[in-house]
């Protein structure tokens, strides 16, 4: 793989490089020397885009939870009934992991370690509340199964979801990513929904 010379660098470049070199070696396992290294360029290069490697962290996590929460404020996904608002927001989760798939692998990678990780973790439990409570409301409207506790369910149906960051690549042929969110739709929501 070539690597961009140093005056086409930009920051939204530098942070595809981080990302990559993160998900590759894990954040605490890279250092700014594994960064400079990948990138080609010198330590204070890069320090001339970001304060260092927790801000380039921040930067990809934030990508991923704002492209996340974005979907909670589309149209579909407050108006109508929540059995399908929710079928919505699964399938935009999953267009959105695909979208993002470098940025959502280290989201959903990271440990609690340091400060961001720490925010990332609390921003994921804030958006999988908020799922779950979209969930809660369809089983309440008797849309989907009321069997099947809410908290549960939820993890379930993000299981599925993650899971796609470990065998999902978009250079091998394969499953569109339409036709993986539409499975993922399918799947979850014949057995959510009532018969």
């Amino acid at each position: 793989m070539t690597t961009p010379r140093r005056d086409t660098y930009t920051p939204e470049t530098l942070l595809s490089v981080a990302v990559r070199v993160f998900n590759e070696r894990g954040y605490d396992g890279t250092s700014m020397e594994h960064l400079s290294r990948a990138a080609g360029i010198s330590k204070s290069s890069i320090y001339h885009h970001v304060s260092g490697k927790e801000e380039l962290l921040r930067r990809a996590v934030s990508r991923a939870l704002d492209g996340l929460f974005a979907i909670l404020d589309e149209e579909h996904a407050r108006a109508g009934r929540p059995a399908d608002r929710l079928e919505h927001v699964v399938r935009r989760m999953v267009e959105v992991l695909i979208a993002e798939l470098p940025y959502v692998t280290l989201l959903l990678r990271v440990r609690g370690n340091t400060e961001t990780e720490r925010w990332a973790l609390e921003r994921r439990r804030d958006f999988d509340h908020r799922v779950a409570e979209l969930l809660k409301a369809a089983a309440a409207d008797g849309d989907v199964r009321g069997d099947v506790e809410v908290r549960l369910a939820t993890r379930l149906v993000f299981g599925m979801i993650n899971s796609i960051v470990e065998w999902y690549r978009p250079d091998v042929r394969g499953a569109s990513d339409r036709e993986v969110a539409e499975a993922v739709v399918r799947l979850v929501f014949s057995g959510l929904r009532h018969g």
